[in-house]
C-alpha cells in the first residue's frame, strides 16, 4: 500500500468528531499529531472529508476499507416491520408440534397479502420435531423471551433444527448472460465493473459477480502445501466466489452493482465475470421474535450430551428476513445458523445460553453465518466456542454490531476457508483471530481478507494479512498475539490499544449513505 500522507487529510483517528449513541459534532482541530496516529504502515484508512463524511484512502491499485452499510433486512437502515396478528395460539401441555405446524401451513395457504404473525402466547410449548416455515409472509411471534415468556421446548433425543425457516431449491444462472469484467484489476471497495458493449444489463437486474479461485492464486495463498495426517491442500475452482449484488444503473461500457465488492478481481488469477440469475424458491418477509428456545438434554451431561436439538434457528434460501429478542438455551450448535443462501437478514437482541455439548470442533457455534448481506447486532453468548463466526467461502459483506461473548472456549472471528467482507464492530470477548489457520480442521488455511475490526475489546488477538488482500485492526484494546503461524504479516493496525473516538464504523457508513433517520430506525432506544 502507499505511504504517502495527504496534508489535508483528516485523520479518523486524531479527530475530535465523537460518535457516541450514533451523535455527531461539526469536526474540530486535531488535537494531536497526524503522525502519532498513522497506520503502523503509514496508511489513515480511513478519515473525514470536508463534508463531515467519511473519506477512505487507497492503496496504489485502488482497494480500500468497503462500505459495509448495505447488510442486514431490506438492505440496511430499515425497521424491522411490525406485522399484523393473523393467528393466536395457546399451549395444550402435550406436544405441540402439530399445533404449530397446522397453524404455519394454514396461514401459509393463503393469499400473500393476506399472511402475518402467528402468536404463541405465554407458556410452555413442547415441540417432538421441528417447525418449518417454508413460504413468504410469515412470522413465528412470542410474548417474550424471558422466564414467563412464550418457551419452545425441543424434547427428545432427535438431533435437529427446533425452527427451520427455508425456502426451497438453487440459485439458477440465466444462460447466456455472462459477460466477462474487462479490467485487469477491479479493487475492493468498488461498485463499477467495465463488461464492454452490449452487455446487455439494465438496472434492477439480480445479478453474480463471479470471481474464480485458479491453481496460481492457491499457491501465491501457500494454501497448495498444506500438508499434515488427513490435511488436504486447496484445490483450484473449490474456491470460486459467487457474490449476489442488484444492478442500479447501467451505461454502454458496464454497469454499476448495489454493494461493493469485498473480493479484488484480478486478471492474474482468472479475472471476473457477470451473470444474470434467478432463484424463484427463495422467499422472504419472514421472522422469528420474542421467543425463548430450549433443547432438553441428559442433567449431568452438559459437556457430552448431543443427542438434542442441534440449532433454535436455521434460516436459509431467504432474503429480507429477521430474527429479534429471541433466547436460547442447550442446543448444541448454534442458537442463529444462517445458511449459505439467507441474505439480507437482520439477528438482533438475542442471546445464546448454556450449550450442551462436547467442547470441540463443529459444535458451539452460537450465532453462525454462511450467507452474505447480513446483519447480526446487540448479541450476548455465554460458553459458546466461535460465537461470532463466519465459516468456509462466505462472501460478504457481514456485519457483527455491539456484540459480547463470555466464557468463551475458543475464538470470535472470520473461522476457516477464504471468508471476506466482514465487519467486525464493537465486539468483545475472550480471543478475537483472524489468520493463517495452516492444517488445522483437515486444512483450514487463510480465514481471508477484506475484514475490518473496528473498536473490539478481547484478551488477545491475532489479525494476519495474506498475500493479495488487506485486513484492518483499528482501535483494538487487548494483547496483541503472534498465532497459529507467527511467520505470517501482520495486518494493518491504527490506534492499537485506545478506541478511535468515531465509535461504530457501520453506523457511520449507513448515515453517510442513507442519512440519520436510517440509524434511528436500526438502533436501540438506549443507544441513541
Amino acid at each position: 500500500m502507499s505511504k504517502k500522507i495527504s496534508k489535508n487529510v483528516v485523520l479518523l483517528a486524531a479527530t475530535a468528531i465523537l460518535w457516541q449513541g450514533c451523535k455527531t459534532t461539526e469536526p474540530t482541530s486535531l488535537s494531536k499529531s497526524e503522525e502519532s496516529h498513522r497506520l503502523a504502515t503509514g496508511i489513515e484508512a480511513v478519515y473525514f472529508k470536508d463534508d463531515g463524511k467519511l473519506g477512505y484512502q487507497q492503496d496504489e491499485k485502488g482497494n480500500q476499507i468497503p462500505d459495509y452499510s448495505y447488510v442486514g433486512y431490506q438492505g440496511g437502515g430499515v425497521k424491522l416491520p411490525e406485522v399484523s396478528v393473523v393467528k393466536t395460539l395457546y399451549p395444550s401441555g402435550g406436544d405441540d408440534s402439530a399445533l404449530i405446524q397446522r397453524a404455519i401451513d394454514e396461514v401459509a395457504s393463503w393469499p400473500l397479502e393476506k399472511r402475518g404473525a402467528i402468536l404463541l402466547k405465554k407458556g410452555k410449548y413442547y415441540v417432538d420435531g421441528s417447525i418449518t416455515i417454508n413460504r413468504s409472509g410469515i412470522v413465528l411471534r412470542g410474548e417474550g423471551a424471558f422466564e414467563g415468556g412464550t418457551t419452545l421446548i425441543a424434547t427428545g433425543t432427535t438431533v435437529r433444527d427446533l425452527i427451520v425457516v427455508s425456502g426451497q431449491g438453487e440459485r439458477q444462472e440465466i444462460p447466456g448472460t455472462r459477460k466477462s469484467v474487462k479490467e485487469s484489476y477491479v479493487p475492493v471497495g468498488s461498485h463499477r465493473l467495465h463488461l464492454g458493449e452490449n452487455h446487455g444489463f439494465a438496472p434492477k437486474d439480480l445479478v453474480v459477480v463471479y470471481r474464480p479461485s485458479t491453481q496460481n492464486w492457491i499457491e501465491d495463498l501457500h494454501m497448495d502445501q498444506l500438508g499434515g495426517e488427513g490435511v488436504r491442500p486447496w484445490r483450484a475452482g473449490e474456491y470460486d466466489l459467487h457474490f449476489e449484488r442488484k444492478v442500479i444503473a447501467v451505461d454502454d461500457e458496464g454497469i454499476t452493482i448495489d454493494a461493493p465488492l469485498v473480493q479484488a478481481l484480478d486478471q492474474r488469477y482468472g479475472g471476473g465475470a457477470v451473470y444474470k440469475y434467478r432463484f424463484p424458491g427463495r422467499i422472504s418477509e419472514v421472522g422469528i421474535e420474542h421467543l425463548r428456545l430450549q433443547s432438553e438434554y441428559q442433567k449431568g451431561k452438559e459437556e457430552e450430551d448431543e443427542q438434542h436439538a442441534r440449532s433454535g434457528i436455521f434460516m436459509d434460501k431467504v432474503a429480507h428476513g429477521f430474527v429479534r429478542n429471541i433466547e436460547a438455551h442447550h442446543f448444541w450448535y448454534a442458537a442463529v445458523h444462517l445458511g449459505e443462501d439467507a441474505k439480507y437478514i437482520t439477528v438482533e437482541d438475542s442471546a445464546s445460553m448454556n450449550p450442551v455439548s462436547k467442547i470441540v470442533g463443529g459444535r458451539r457455534y452460537s450465532f453462525v453465518v454462511y450467507g452474505s448481506l447480513n446483519l447480526l447486532q446487540r448479541l450476548k453468548t455465554d460458553h459458546g466456542r466461535h460465537d461470532f463466526v463466519t465459516q468456509a467461502r462466505v462472501r460478504g459483506p457481514n456485519v457483527f454490531l455491539d456484540s459480547e461473548a463470555s466464557n468463551a472456549h475458543s475464538d470470535i472471528g472470520p473461522h476457516h476457508r477464504w471468508t471476506v467482507g466482514s465487519l467486525y464492530d464493537n465486539v468483545k470477548g475472550d480471543q478475537i483471530n483472524l489468520q493463517d489457520r495452516g492444517g488445522s480442521g483437515t486444512g483450514h488455511g487463510w480465514t481471508g481478507g477484506s475484514h475490518v475490526f473496528w473498536n473490539c475489546e478481547a484478551n488477545s488477538m491475532v489479525c494476519q494479512n495474506p498475500p493479495t488482500s488487506q485486513n484492518y485492526s483499528i482501535g483494538f484494546i487487548g494483547r496483541k498475539s503472534s498465532g497459529y503461524n507467527k511467520d505470517r504479516n501482520d495486518c494493518h493496525w491504527l490506534s492499537y490499544g485506545e478506541h478511535v473516538p468515531l465509535r461504530s464504523l457501520y453506523l457511520k457508513q449507513l448515515e453517510d449513505r442513507l442519512g440519520r433517520e436510517a440509524v434511528l430506525n436500526i438502533t436501540a432506544p438506549w443507544q441513541r
